[in-house]
């Protein structure tokens, strides 16, 4: 693993999770646009139950995460052995979390709508899309697992190929059920949803037929499915723990954010979901470089090699800024074309375009604190990672709070929050990539 450190190594590392990121990310614009000619509260309504849903799965992605750091770890100290057992015990957790949660959902999530949103159309829509994209939660922890085995052994090409999968199958069902194509009924956001589990379980069906085919499955035991070993699961625990928490509390502010939004109007919801939507597109090449930070750290960690990973991490946000910078650019000149995608309605166009201009400036801070905070919790101090992200969010959703409610200010000056969010999560995690004790950390 002489070459991990090149540029090279980590562009091979983080192009194939870039790919799957827009084949992710063209499902999300896909939903929000076509939602967007149903009306501005099916957008509104299935985005804030969207990210309701990320909320929950976020913690089956925390925990395999933290199994993706140690499974770098393992492949860094040339131990493949471990990997297979880390993967099992994977499976031993996250399928009675998933069963956990759908049945919790199935019972209190119409309880939960009803306290926090004030718009009743906005609450019977949320609920309908919930109840039925719950039913992908399964597959999704059981994908997250594949992942977080494929990114830590550094061998990503297989996410271009699933998520492009994923993708196709979700644009088709999402043209048929939402609007009733070709003699299927109009579900609308029922519809989206119901696109949605099955891309799902078509990804997953991929993982499995792919890695039986092509994986050396004696050289990691993957699938051996050995006796539960409590040991082996604290240890993951100590590492994923943190991540779950530090994930849910992420995702839970940005739910709070758009609550908070969405008492601000539904036109305003309606146009924080489409900047949302195109947000996301912008972090596509960040997203691909911040995963590859988790596992390269851990593998230099595992080599020994603890005094690199200040260079590498430097060499990462440069590549990411650099990709970052092409498209913020092409956003910035073409924002009113960018938001015609989703909507018609010229007022909305025009608003949209002027919280993105704010947006398109808040992602080089992005990309350089989300790379660092990343680096972070590569080392495996994943608590350390959980309080920056802790203090932080305290941080960011006052200051969101004081502005949109308090001050009464206008979108694009509450969507200026980010800059706070990203300001302090940077600063944090380069003092402690640049002072903490983490190069020892055993995992």
């Amino acid at each position: 693993m002489t070459k991990l450190y090149s540029y090279k190594t980590i562009w091979q590392i983080a192009f194939p999770i870039i790919i799957s990121g827009i084949a992710q990310n063209v499902v999300n614009v896909t939903d929000t646009a076509f939602l967007g000619q149903v009306s501005n509260a099916a957008m509104g309504a299935a985005g804030n139950a969207g990210i309701f849903y990320f909320v929950l799965i976020i913690t089956g992605m925390g925990f395999t995460t933290g199994a993706q750091i140690i499974i770098g770890r393992r492949n860094g100290e040339n131990n493949p052995l471990e990997i297979g057992k880390i993967v099992d015990h994977a499976f031993y957790f996250i399928i009675p979390l998933a069963v956990l949660l759908f049945g919790l959902v199935q019972l209190f999530s119409h309880h939960f709508f009803n306290a926090i949103v004030q718009s009743e159309t906005i609450l019977v829509l949320a609920n309908d899309f919930t109840k039925v994209r719950i039913w992908g939660i399964l597959f999704a922890f059981l994908n997250f697992t594949f992942i977080a085995f494929y990114v830590g052994i550094t061998k990503t090409k297989i996410l271009s190929y699933v998520t492009i999968v994923m993708m196709l199958v979700n644009v088709v069902l999402d043209y048929v059920l939402i609007f009733g194509h070709f003699g299927f009924p109009e579900m609308g956001v029922k519809g989206a949803a119901l696109a949605s589990v099955i891309s799902e379980g078509c990804a997953f069906l991929f993982f499995l037929i792919y890695t039986i085919k092509t994986v050396d499955l004696n050289k990691y035991d993957l699938f051996g499915f050995k006796p539960f070993n409590l040991s082996i699961l604290s240890r993951m625990f100590n590492v994923s723990f943190p991540i779950m928490l530090q994930n849910f509390l992420s995702l839970s502010s940005w739910f709070i954010f758009f609550m908070i939004i969405e008492k601000m109007g539904e036109d305003e919801l309606a146009i924080s979901h489409i900047v949302r939507s195109i947000y996301m597109v912008l972090m596509i090449p960040l997203f691909g470089f911040s995963n590859a930070t988790n596992t390269l750290v851990s593998n230099l960690i595992g080599e020994g090699r603890s005094n690199e990973v200040l260079s590498m991490i430097k060499k990462i946000i440069w590549m990411s800024l650099g990709f970052t910078f092409i498209l913020s650019f092409i956003s910035f000149f073409i924002p009113e074309f960018l938001a015609s995608f989703y909507t018609s309605n010229a007022d909305i166009i025009v608003r949209t375009a002027e919280s993105l201009h704010v947006i398109n400036f808040t992602m080089f801070f992005f990309c350089i604190s989300f790379i660092l905070f990343n680096g972070v919790t590569g080392t495996g101090n994943t608590r350390t990672s959980m309080v920056i992200e802790a203090t932080n969010i305290v941080i960011y959703l006052s200051s969101a709070y004081f502005i949109a409610i308090v001050l009464k200010s206008s979108l694009p000056v509450v969507w200026a929050s980010e800059f706070i969010y990203f300001g302090f999560l940077g600063l944090f995690s380069y003092l402690y990539l640049k002072y903490g004790n983490w190069k020892k950390k055993k995992i």
